[in-house]
C-alpha cells in the first residue's frame, strides 16, 4: 500500500513576501472591525436576544450561537431569500451557516472569529427577520 508523505516547512521567501502581499490594517479599519464583531456586553445581549427570541430565533445549546428556521411557500421564495442574505452577508463581510431543503432555511448566526455572539450576528438576524417578512 502506498501513501503520500509531505511536510510543511515555512518557506522563508513567502514569509518574507506576506508583508507585500497582505493589506495592512490602519487605526481606523481595525478599530471598525473590532467594533462591529466584538462580543457584546451582558446587558445589551440579554435585551438583544429577548427582542430576537420574540421573532422566533432560539438560543444553540453548547455554543455562543442562535438559531432560527423559516418556511417559506415555495423553493423558489425560499431561494430568493437566501440570495437577499447572502448579498447583505458579503456587503458586511459576516457570513451565515446555513442549510437549505426545497422550502426551508436553517441559520445559525456566530462569529467565529471572536467565539461567540456578536454585534455583526444581531445586525444580520434584524436584516433576516425584515427581508423574511418581506417574502
Amino acid at each position: 500500500m502506498s501513501g503520500l508523505m509531505f511536510s510543511l516547512r515555512p518557506c522563508s521567501r513567502l514569509l518574507g513576501l506576506s508583508s507585500l502581499l497582505l493589506p495592512r490594517l490602519t487605526r481606523s479599519n481595525s478599530s471598525k472591525m473590532s467594533s462591529d464583531s466584538h462580543w457584546l456586553s451582558s446587558a445589551d445581549r440579554d435585551q438583544v436576544v429577548m427582542e430576537l427570541r420574540a421573532t422566533g430565533w432560539v438560543e444553540v445549546d453548547g455554543r455562543d450561537a442562535i438559531f432560527k428556521e423559516l418556511h417559506f411557500k415555495t423553493f423558489n421564495q425560499a431561494f430568493g431569500f437566501m440570495s437577499r442574505v447572502a448579498l447583505q452577508a458579503e456587503k458586511i463581510n459576516h457570513h451565515p451557516e446555513w442549510f437549505n431543503v426545497y422550502n426551508k432555511v436553517q441559520i445559525t448566526l456566530t462569529t467565529h472569529d471572536c467565539g461567540g455572539l456578536s454585534k455583526r450576528d444581531i445586525k444580520l438576524a434584524k436584516f433576516i427577520d425584515k427581508i423574511a417578512l418581506s417574502i
